[in-house]
């Protein structure tokens, strides 16, 4: 296939043979940190719809692990069992390409406005919402040891400092944001041993195929610490979408979702330390699209999401004061 997709053509063909091809390239998303095409690997009679996913986001204040460690995470998960995309090769500096990996492809629907709708016409949000708990808690539950490649990172370190870091660097004087840094930092909750956390644990992360949740994606955020700051965030305004009313992704109460998750072997959070987490997840939240907002304005990476990135950090910061003042649940 000639033209923009050599590189991925030449990439397939180092792994799998000369006469390996690539058919139906779709070019899927930019998406916030990655740009994902979907193609067919062609070998003789056989096809198989794969992943291509690579990183946009370059700077060096990047948020997100590596993609070599996205695979590295991904595979350790995938040979533990739990439902992620199968990993197949990490691109190398011999493919002259941008970092990324490849993976199997996994058919589903992570449109979040569809899925709320299609569970509410089903009657499933808290079956769907339950299936997360299990998910989450055996998550959680694996071996930290496999994962200690991570345990250097900024967010495993103290996700807190992490965030603020991560804020000053912007030279931004945001009075929300910083008010919701302060009320955080006087209010951390106990320490929790360390777990795997996916860090973007939401709608939109997770392929679904009818009511069933068939696959996690998106692991450039993993670090380890606290289980409840994926519940956390899983449960922040944001990410209810269509359904603000619902906290756990907009789909259902927390009870059905709690209730497997702690069968799951997960440690469920009290009251407070979930409230504490849910408002870390709205000032991170903020703080990442004051990235996306920086990166277009620096014209690193310029469009009309990475634009709108900058308009919605108010909208984060509107619902992080209506939680901290207790208007919003």
């Amino acid at each position: 296939m000639a033209g923009r997709f050599d590189d991925l053509a030449a990439a397939i063909a180092r792994r799998f043979g000369s006469a390996a091809r690539i058919e139906n390239v779709e070019v899927a998303t930019l998406g916030g940190s990655n740009r994902t095409l979907l193609f067919d690997l062609v070998e003789g009679a056989s096809r198989r719809r794969l992943v291509s996913r690579q990183q946009t986001y370059l700077a060096g204040d990047s948020p997100f692990i590596s993609p070599e460690e996205q695979f590295r995470v991904m595979r350790e998960v995938y040979a533990c069992g739990l439902p992620v995309p199968e990993p197949i090769f990490v691109y190398d500096e011999a493919d002259g390409t941008d970092a990324g990996f490849v993976t199997a492809f996994v058919a589903g629907e992570t449109g979040p406005k569809r899925i709320q709708a299609d569970a509410d016409a089903n009657g499933a949000g808290e079956s769907m919402a339950a299936q997360l708990g299990t998910l989450l808690g055996r998550l959680h539950g694996l071996p930290l040891d496999r994962f200690d490649f991570l345990a250097s990172r900024a967010d495993s370190v103290d996700p807190l400092s992490a965030q603020r870091d991560r804020y000053d660097g912007y030279g931004e004087i945001r009075p929300v944001i910083e008010y919701g840094l302060h009320w955080l930092d006087r209010h951390r909750p106990p320490f929790r041993p360390s777990g795997l956390v996916h860090g973007d644990f939401r709608l939109g992360n997770f392929m679904v195929a009818g009511t069933a949740i068939t696959s996690l994606l998106d692991w450039e955020c993993a670090h380890l610490g606290s289980g409840a700051e994926d519940i956390g965030w899983l449960c922040t305004r944001s990410w209810r979408f269509a359904r603000p009313d619902l906290p756990v992704g907009g789909l259902a109460g927390t009870e059905p979702f709690l209730a497997a998750y702690a069968d799951a072997g997960g440690h469920v959070p009290d009251a407070d330390e979930h409230r504490w987490w849910q408002i870390f997840g709205l000032t991170r939240w903020a703080i990442l699209n004051l990235m996306q907002a920086e990166g277009h304005m620096r014209g690193t990476r310029r469009g009309p999401v990475y634009a709108a990135c900058g308009r919605n950090t108010a909208l984060v910061e509107y619902d992080l004061m209506m939680t901290l003042t207790g208007r919003y649940a």
